[in-house]
């Protein structure tokens, strides 16, 4: 696939809608808006957790195919499923069983939980926090446009994945669990 963007001003959405990927013009507001919103600011917060993986040569592939998958998502939100849309390309369950594996990976290598872990900790592992909150939020509004038109059923099975792999991952940051700031209850 090629993509060429020769123009980013274009004044198209100054009257506050936006195109799908089918040439229909939506509010900005949106439910499919959203959601595609919700996926970019997960993008760009896995960007950001990546500038904290510098040592870690495997987690930075991971998260480079992350987010790969989270615009390929976008992609297949921006497809509304019409008739114009039958040729759209729909991302599918395979990357599950790969998530699962990273998932499971890391987390045979921390001490099983005793209590809730709060956000924070390491630099890394707040960001990975931050990323599993942001995976929940863009689950809900998937979830949300799916209850009223029709959404490829994988990207919620996958951002579910998602949100339990940047668990782990955070505190694989925090010294595979053993620096995890514990929740005390009052």
């Amino acid at each position: 696939m090629s993509v060429r963007i020769d123009k980013v001003v274009t004044r198209g959405g100054d009257a506050g809608q936006t195109s799908l990927g089918d040439g229909q013009r939506v509010s900005k507001s949106n439910a499919r808006i959203e959601a595609m919103g919700c996926l970019d600011e997960l993008n760009a917060v896995v960007g950001l957790l990546q500038t904290q993986t510098k040592e870690d040569c495997v987690v930075r592939q991971q998260l480079q195919r992350v987010q790969n998958l989270l615009f390929d998502m976008g992609a297949d939100l921006c497809q509304p499923d019409t008739p114009k849309a039958v040729h759209a390309r729909r991302v599918t369950g395979q990357i599950l069983v790969q998530l699962e594996e990273w998932t499971e990976q890391l987390r045979q290598k921390q001490a099983p939980l005793t209590s809730f872990v709060l956000p924070g900790g390491s630099v890394a592992a707040a960001w990975a926090h931050l990323a599993r909150t942001q995976a929940r939020t863009t689950e809900r509004r998937v979830v949300a446009l799916a209850e009223q038109e029709g959404v490829n059923s994988e990207l919620i099975r996958i951002l579910n994945r998602l949100s339990d792999y940047f668990f782990v991952l955070a505190r694989r940051f925090n010294a595979d669990g053993k620096e995890d700031i514990l929740w005390v209850p009052s």
